[in-house]
């Protein structure tokens, strides 16, 4: 989670975010999360490894954001987190959220559906694929939930809606949707949905067009459109 500097612990981020968000990591909690991870890793198998933890970071500089997609937990199977919400590598199964998502950007946007998980190519081209909770431990969901990450993961929301103007922020799901208090609607795009879950995925997900929506709001504000293909 971090690199040794001298005496002072210097976190592994991309420097546009450290720039942001680096008194974080010098926060009592932070101190906290560090440890119960040191410990976490010793007895349980946690995912995604630790130089990938911090992915969605490294591939979405600060101000190259565009667009915030909220997730909540990594996924905990061998294999599959990355560090990109939603995401996983090529070869590893899609997950059944993602392949309800791969359905509505073909009904939305009319692009052939992906015979792989991977979202890197849109992290590149500033989707900020955030999960609320940066680890968890292998087979057990919502494990690291409470122990620190929600606090720096608020303060990143905190400061996007703070120092950018005319981002995306996609909720799906009611845990994502309670973020949009902390959004400022007059500088930016809220677009609040039912979840991808194959549980929730027919009760308003599916339909909502988030993809043609994100694209209309970036064009109407000057910015180049995602490239949703993969």
């Amino acid at each position: 989670m971090s690199q040794q500097g001298g005496s002072k612990k210097t976190p592994n981020i991309e420097p546009s975010w450290l720039n942001e968000i680096g008194d974080e990591f010098d926060k009592p909690y932070m101190t906290d999360l560090r440890a119960f991870l040191v410990d976490e890793m010793k007895q349980y198998r946690v995912y995604p490894p630790g130089k990938e933890i911090f992915n969605a970071f490294w591939l979405t500089p600060f101000d190259q954001t565009r667009v915030v997609l909220l997730g909540q937990d990594p996924y905990h199977g061998a294999g599959q987190a990355h560090g990109l919400c939603f995401s996983v590598r090529r070869g590893v199964r899609t997950p059944p959220s993602l392949i309800n998502i791969y359905q509505e950007l073909q009904d939305d946007m009319g692009i052939d559906k992906p015979n792989h998980g991977e979202l890197t190519a849109w992290a590149q081209q500033g989707v900020l694929m955030l999960n609320t909770t940066l680890t968890v431990r292998h087979r057990q969901p919502k494990s690291h939930a409470g122990k620190g990450w929600e606090i720096f993961t608020d303060r990143v929301i905190e400061v996007l809606n703070a120092r950018r103007d005319n981002l995306v922020f996609v909720l799906w799901g009611a845990h994502a949707g309670k973020k949009s208090a902390m959004i400022d609607k007059g500088k930016h795009l809220i677009i609040r949905s039912a979840h991808p879950s194959p549980y929730s995925a027919d009760r308003g997900f599916f339909g909502s067009k988030p993809f043609s929506r994100i694209n209309a709001y970036l064009e109407e504000h000057g910015h180049a459109p995602v490239d949703w293909r993969l």
